[in-house]
């Protein structure tokens, strides 16, 4: 998937006016504040990661090799705090599949990650040699920062499914996007781990 990426959010917030609580309504739609790829890790290749690449992938390829994405948005920095999430969708562009429809998941993930300066060549699929503070397989920060599980720590909880198939925009969203994104609203510091 390529770096289009695209959160939107439907916001009730609360004005605080003396003697009432009237509320507004908004759409607001957010640009992921990080994102990148976790490499299956290989020993013979060490901790590859594409922090600042172009693409980023999800799913297992055409070797058998696992690829994860994550992917984290500034729901806290950009909406009011006490604010309500109503609404949340999660659009994404599919630029490179196999053949054949694949369902991709959202977890939420449990704990921050980085994004380092790692950028994998040609197609981005092999990833690149890792940099401090990407994350990868094994790191949630390279070289000094692990995961509790590789392939990352998240909940066992899916935020949503979607079924994607050939090479275009696909929408995530449920009720349970709504929670998480609440969930990051109300407490700021969870906010840097996102969904994977």
């Amino acid at each position: 998937m390529d770096r289009r990426r695209l959160l939107t959010l439907v916001v009730a917030t609360a004005l605080g006016v003396l003697g009432g609580s009237p509320a507004s309504a908004g759409t607001i739609n957010i640009m992921p504040s990080k994102d990148n790829t976790l490499y299956e890790y290989d020993p013979a290749e060490g901790d590859h990661s594409n922090g600042a690449g172009f693409h980023f992938f999800a799913g297992e390829n055409g070797m058998g090799e696992l690829r994860r994405g994550v992917l984290a948005f500034d729901v806290a920095g950009t909406i009011p705090a006490g604010s309500t999430i109503t609404a949340v969708s999660l659009t994404m562009n599919m630029s490179m599949t196999p053949t054949g429809a694949r369902t991709v998941e959202l977890h939420k993930l449990l704990a921050d990650w980085g994004e380092g300066t790692s950028h994998a060549p040609m197609g981005e699929g092999d990833g690149a040699s890792a940099t401090p503070n990407d994350a990868t397989w094994r790191h949630r920060f390279f070289d000094s920062v692990f995961w509790t599980t590789q392939g990352g720590d998240f909940s066992a909880t899916v935020s949503a499914s979607q079924s994607v198939g050939g090479v275009g925009q696909y929408t995530w969203s449920s009720a349970q996007m709504v929670a998480d994104a609440q969930s990051w609203l109300d407490n700021p510091p969870s906010n840097l781990a996102g969904w994977c």
